[in-house]
Order: C-alpha cells, then structure tokens, then sequence
C-alpha cells in the first residue's frame, strides 16, 4: 500500500495525468473489454422475470411447506412447483439460504430455487437458477438492489434483480428480491457462449488463514486452494486450474498486472464497493461474498451479497465501530484495517501502481458525477420506494415494521448522499483520503453525527419481529 504521505502527493498533483488516463481508461480499455465480453444481449428471462419496471408474482405451491420449513437449516432441496407471473413450472428443486432467521426463530428465509435440479434441462426461460433475497437485516428492502444497481451503471457484470411478491400456496408470504444466480445462464449473457471459468471462493472456518479465499499465491499445487477450487460453479480442469494459479502469482508479484487482472473492470468493482462500506466483502475480515471469473489467464472480481453493506456489519474490527462520522467518512485509499488490507492482493497490489491508482480514482469521480450528483440515486430510491411500498405494508413476515421500513428509506437515502460528500472531499484533498491522514485530522469528515445507521436493519429488530411472531400465533390459537 502506498504510504500516506506519497498518496497525498499523488491525490493533489495527478492533474491532467489523471484527466487523460481517466479517458483512456473509460473509452479505451473499455471499449477493448466489450469485444472480449460478447454475451447475450437479452436472454428471454431478463425480459421477463427481471424486468424491474414492476413487481412480479411467484406462488411456490408445496403440500408440505411447514415440513419444509422445520427442516429448512439443513439447506438440503425439495420439490416444489412454481407459478410465476402466470406461468408453471415443475419440479423445480427449492432450498433455504442462510441459517440466520433460524436462530431468531423466524420462518422468513432467503430461497434458492434450481430449475434443473430435479428435471434435466429444466429452465425459466433459459434461466438454470436464481434466489429470493429475504432482505435479512435491511429494513429498507433495497440495500442489494441499489448495490446492484451501481454496480451496473459502473458497467461491472452483476446478478440481474428484481421485486416479487410471493405466496406460498395462494397465501401471502412476503415481498422478496429476485436475483439471478452466478451460473451458467449468467455467464453466457456477461461472456458469450464460450465463457470462462466462475468460482465462488468462501472460507470453511474463520479461525483459518484462508489465503486461497482473499486471492493470496501460496504455490503451485492446486490442493492449496481448496476454498477456491471446490466451489467452482462449472468443472475447472487442471489446465484450468494451473491457468488460475498463475494469475495470483503474477498479482502477488505485483508486476505487470495486466496479464493476471481484467484492470479497468477491478477498478470499477471497487469504487462501487468501497463507496458503499461493506465489510462483509472482499476487504473485510472474511474477505468472502465474491465471484472469481477466470478467462484466459485473466481475472476478474464480480459482486455478491450485500443486506450489510451501507456501514452495517463489523465483523473482525479490532473495535466494532459504530460511530456514523467514522464510517461515511471511512477512508477510499485504506478502505480496510492494515492487517487485512496487506492480505488483500487484488487491491493492494493493484493500488501500488500509480497509474492504476490515479485511474481508481477517476472512476470514483465518474460515478460520483453520473450516479448521484445529477439526481439519479435520489429518483431511483423514491421511485424503489413507491414501488414496493404497497407490498411491505401488507408483508406477513417482515423482519421490521412498515414505519421502521419508511425510517430505513430515508436513512439509506441520507447515509449516501452524505458518504457522496465525503467520497468528493476525499477526491479533491479537503478530507483526508487515508486512516492515518483521518487518525491525524479528527472532525475533518462531513458531519454524519444525526445519523442512526441501525434504522437500516438491526439485530435488535429480529428479536421484536420473533416477539410479534409468537404472539400473532399465541392469538391465533386462542381463537381455536
């Protein structure tokens, strides 16, 4: 990682460098990556399901739903069939995600739903599978839509999304987030037909090192990366594999980056995720809620997961910080402690390179000017908001009251357009852009003091909903 005092010197003397590198970035190199990127245009289901204009409506239709859900911790498939938007399916494998509304005693779980689990070939309209976000601990309902959303508008391939109303069995179930799952069907619309290799890289336990999960080279022999290559989502060969390992050597070695690292598209990634402050990632403790897309010896990071993105999850901090001020105002050039930032190669080492740096920053000007200073975000969250407000009120398993809801919205509302005022500070040199310049300059960050970020989602809120749970079934027994 550059040295605070030498990052200072580049933020404030980068110039038309940075202008001209930023253009050669966004039209050069960009244009080069839409010819490598030839996927589908538009696959019958992003028409369909995707189509974020509304909100759609899928009925699982299961005869033993409350066994499914007496068991549902143990993830493991049943059979269901699917109505959606009018249209059946059948054997169609559906399993929970997650084991948190579990240990709060809550029915609510996030679904995956497998259309050739069960019935080979089996697909919605060439979609092989996607989930139904349960919004666990985001109160507003749209902290991974928005997320997603940036992410687009920053041209980095992420999960199409969209809102569903589900019932289970005709009854009313909740409103739910429809996200299409990283697989086959994902490739070929982002790569083209002959798409490469797509991982998910996560840890079996944190009290491991988990090198292989944040990107670290530790030899050559395959077995090392367990974490990466047992949750391939395709069949990687040794070629394949061997094609990977030497990626990471090239980035741990920190030279010629381009020939390991899709450059322009990682960038991008990051301003998106460092923007919105999620530690539940990449450059956090875990350092997990990725996708690792490998083709032809180049690398690139996709985005995954974000209910505790937005300043909200803390995990692994040396002292959980909950101090609003410190987190809008949280650092773009250390956006990690050391300790994990120095075990984070795909940043780091991408970051000790000054030309990559300046561009880094660019990006975060682009989307900066084009995502919130001209009103996009501001209409996009009121629009979401008017959408979906109809179905929270009436949602039988909220994780959090309407009010709370309508409080959430306008928090997360607040908490960007503020993290965007210090993302500008930091960009033109008025906030200090590095943990030791904010250790150095306390207060000189935007003032965040009136925010309360646990009204985007708390644990607090889980236990009232399970309260509320109880008794609506207690009531409801004594009317027996």
């Amino acid at each position: 990682m550059i040295g605070s005092k030498h990052i200072d010197r580049i933020c404030i003397g980068a110039g038309i460098l940075a202008a001209l590198l930023a253009l050669w970035m966004m039209y050069g190199a960009g244009n080069r990556m839409g010819e490598r990127e030839s996927g589908e245009e538009s696959p019958a289901y992003a028409q369909a399901l995707f189509d974020d204009s509304r909100v759609h409506s899928i009925d699982i239709r299961m005869e033993d739903w409350d066994s499914f859900l007496e068991t549902a911790h143990e993830e493991q498939y049943a059979s269901c069939s699917l109505v959606i938007d009018g249209e059946a399916f059948q054997q169609v494998g559906i399993r929970a995600k997650g084991n948190n509304s579990h240990e709060y005693g809550l029915p609510r779980y996030s679904l995956k739903l497998e259309f050739d689990h069960f019935l080979e070939g089996g697909s919605y309209r060439g979609l092989d599978k996607f989930s139904l976000d349960a919004s666990f601990q985001d109160n507003s309902y749209m902290k991974t839509y928005l997320v997603y959303d940036m992410m687009k508008f920053m041209e980095v391939p992420a999960p199409l999304c969209s809102y569903v109303w589900v019932t289970v069995n005709g009854e009313g179930w909740g409103l739910f987030l429809a996200v299409e799952e990283p697989e086959e069907a994902f490739a070929r619309r982002n790569f083209g037909a002959d798409y490469g290799q797509l991982y998910k890289p996560d840890y079996r336990s944190l009290k491991e090192e988990n090198g292989d999960v944040a990107l670290r080279y530790l030899g050559d022999d395959p077995e090392l990366y367990p974490n990466i290559f047992d949750n391939a989502k395709f069949h990687p060969s040794l070629a394949d594999k061997k094609r990977l390992i030497r990626a990471l050597k090239i980035l741990a070695e920190g030279d010629g980056l381009e020939r390991a690292v899709n450059v322009d598209e990682v960038l991008r990634y990051f301003a998106v995720q460092v923007f919105v402050m999620n530690w539940d990632s990449y450059l956090g403790h875990t350092g997990h809620n990725y996708f690792l897309y490998e083709e032809d010896g180049i690398l690139s990071i996709l985005p995954w997961d974000y209910n505790l993105a937005f300043g909200t999850y803390a995990l692994g901090m040396t002292n959980p910080i909950k101090d609003p001020n410190i987190l809008i105002n949280y650092p773009i050039n250390t956006p990690a402690e050391g300790e994990v930032m120095f075990k984070r190669p795909l940043y780091h080492n991408l970051m000790g390179n000054e030309e990559y740096f300046s561009a880094y920053h660019a990006y975060f000007d682009a989307f900066l000017s084009g995502y919130f200073e001209n009103g996009r975000f501001a209409s996009k969250v009121r629009e979401t908001a008017a959408q979906i407000a109809p179905y929270v009120k009436k949602d039988p398993t909220a994780f959090c009251s309407y009010e709370d809801h309508q409080r959430a919205v306008r928090t997360l509302e607040e908490v960007c357009g503020l993290r965007a005022q210090s993302v500008r500070g930091q960009l033109e040199g008025e906030i200090p852009a590095t943990i030791r310049g904010q250790l150095e300059q306390p207060g000189a960050g935007v003032d965040a003091s009136a925010v309360r970020l646990e009204e985007l989602g708390d644990f607090e809120d889980l236990r009232r909903a399970g309260e509320r749970m109880r008794q609506s079934a207690f009531e409801l027994l004594k009317n027996f």
